[in-house]
């Protein structure tokens, strides 16, 4: 055995992995390991994933034909709503945050753990008793308003379980918030030594930034919840005209929180897809500190657009004038970011692994996305697409082509240094071809049939829209496979898969420079940051590097 084995060896037996460290349901019920809680997150939201895909099936097999054939229309109503619910509050908005964001930004800073260790333990505690409390609401009979819990339908006119499910949402914003306080106390308090703020990598920026979104606007969508729930159990005059209140008021409201939680499914993809493509184009990322500010930006005029959501409700012209700007103002920093990691592509020495794949595709996904947003900030067209099949392709593929597959491709890249086990990279990446084509045949002929003027919510239809939706349908089809294909392979590596070595992608972050997977305390020893991020090419110099050598030299 050589002498750097031998010393692997003794470190191993000196502090096992977080894996190894207590095996029993206790230990991990009641860890307070940032690593452990990112792996329950997982699992929790895993099965809201896919508990959300079956609602999705059942929507997608009654569209097949024009006619109700495999739901009545209250049952209709109750499966998009279930599917809604469950996708947004449950997966989409925690998903990289809480499982690859707690596990890997210990890691990433230099640090042990999160700043309020036991207070991240409990925000999982919290999410599991939301979402009970939702499924709950689901399981006696479900509800029929919409993910929205749009008034007054949901506190006057519906007869199903609203408290319910909005209770469950409602407290599943506390886990939320105890997230975002926890990472950016981490980040400001406990990074390594020499990690200064222009040497954080993407993916803690954008941790960082998702967490201030987080924290400032969870409270509106709590308060909007809580009222309408003050007027559906109690009759308090909040939304119901009749008695004086004001049904666009619980609008404005839940939009001042729901399009900066777009930019909570967003901004994390945006860290995750930044690390990728750096390390698999083995270029350092450019324009990082363009990238940073980026990220800003859409953090703060995320909070600056949600009447666009609102045009054809009764606004003035002027607000609709404003908030359309806004809505334009806010592509750019998009925008920025698209062309940067183009820019790192760029003469790059590009590996087309499963991560890279999953990367590529987010682009993609997210472009079109993006550029379709365009339409919908526009009013004349707004007016035309509003409430349309097109809205409900360009917030898929944001929402969900954008942030899943960064999901997925975070999941497989960081899958090593969780796991200590490698996978089959030919079935990883015949997963990420199959997403890439399924979501697309999926939802672009939503495009079209919304521009058409097929609206959305409707499960009876004109038969002219019929080969649109088969076409649609066989693509979820191939979607639903490669969602769950990866559950096979991933699966497998978990027993069967061979060791993974510390650094399998040859990648400069922190969290590579520990073990396969880190002991409890993630370090060996404590590091020290000497230098910026992405130093993939000797010929490249760190952003640090290039702000040093641009300062005038001392006479």
């Amino acid at each position: 055995m050589s002498t750097r084995a031998t010393a692997l060896v003794d470190r191993e037996l000196r502090s096992p992995s977080y894996l190894q460290n207590g095996t029993d349901l206790r230990s991990w019920l009641l860890t307070t390991d940032h690593k452990r809680i990112g792996i329950l997150y997982a699992l929790s939201i895993t099965f809201f994933f896919f508990l959300g895909g079956i609602a999705a099936t059942l929507i997608r097999m009654d569209l097949v034909t024009p006619a109700a054939d495999l739901l009545t229309n209250d049952q209709y109503n109750r499966a998009f709503t279930l599917h809604g619910i469950i996708m947004v509050w449950f997966f989409l908005v925690p998903s990289i945050p809480t499982t690859l964001g707690n596990f890997l930004l210990p890691l990433m800073l230099g640090t042990k753990d999160l700043a309020f260790p036991r207070l991240n333990l409990l925000s999982w505690y919290i999410f599991v008793v939301g979402g009970l409390l939702t499924l709950f609401a689901l399981v006696v009979g479900g509800v029929d308003t919409g993910w929205t819990f749009y008034t007054p339908f949901s506190t006057l006119y519906s007869n199903s379980h609203v408290l319910l499910a909005a209770m469950g949402v409602f407290i599943v914003g506390f886990s939320s918030i105890a997230t975002g306080v926890n990472f950016i106390a981490t980040t400001h308090m406990l990074r390594a030594k020499g990690l200064t703020w222009m040497r954080l990598p993407l993916f803690a920026w954008a941790m960082y930034t998702t967490s201030l979104v987080m924290v400032l606007a969870t409270p509106v969508l709590s308060m909007s919840l809580l009222l309408v729930t003050a007027e559906r159990a109690f009759g308090l005059p909040i939304f119901d005209p009749r008695a004086g209140g004001d049904p666009l008021l619980f609008q404005h409201l839940f939009w001042f929180y729901s399009h900066p939680a777009v930019y909570i499914m967003v901004l994390p993809a945006f860290g995750v897809v930044s690390e990728i493509i750096t390390c698999e184009a083995r270029r350092r990322i450019f324009g990082y500190q363009f990238m940073v500010y980026a990220m800003v930006v859409i953090a703060v005029i995320g909070f600056m657009v949600w009447g666009h959501h609102m045009f054809v409700s009764g606004q003035s012209a002027f607000a609709n004038l404003a908030f359309s700007f806004l809505s334009f103002v806010i592509a750019v920093p998009s925008a920025i970011k698209v062309f940067n990691w183009t820019g790192t592509l760029y003469r790059g020495q590009i590996r087309f692994s499963a991560p890279m794949l999953y990367a590529l595709g987010f682009v993609g996904l997210f472009t079109i996305g993006g550029l379709t947003g365009l339409f919908l900030a526009s009013v004349p067209l707004d007016v035309h697409l509003t409430d349309t099949y097109f809205v409900v392709a360009h917030f898929h593929y944001i929402m969900v082509g954008g942030s899943v597959s960064a999901f997925f491709g975070g999941l497989h890249f960081w899958w090593p240094k969780i796991t200590g086990r490698l996978y089959s990279e030919r079935l990883a990446q015949f997963a990420a071809l199959s997403m890439f084509f399924g979501f697309n045949f999926t939802f672009f002929p939503q495009f079209v049939m919304g521009w058409m003027g097929m609206p959305r919510r409707y499960h009876v239809y004109p038969p002219e829209f019929q080969p649109w939706h088969v076409m649609s349908s066989v693509g979820a089809a191939v979607l639903a496979f490669a969602y769950a294909w990866p559950l096979f392979y991933l699966g497998w590596s978990l027993f069967k898969g061979e060791k993974a070595p510390p650094n399998p992608h040859g990648a400069t972050g922190l969290e590579w420079q520990t073990r396969s997977p880190p002991p409890k305390e993630n370090f060996d020893s404590t590091p020290e940051v000497t230098a910026g991020p992405y130093k993939y090419h000797p010929r490249e110099s760190t952003p640090d590097e290039v702000e040093q050598a641009q300062k005038p030299q001392e006479p």
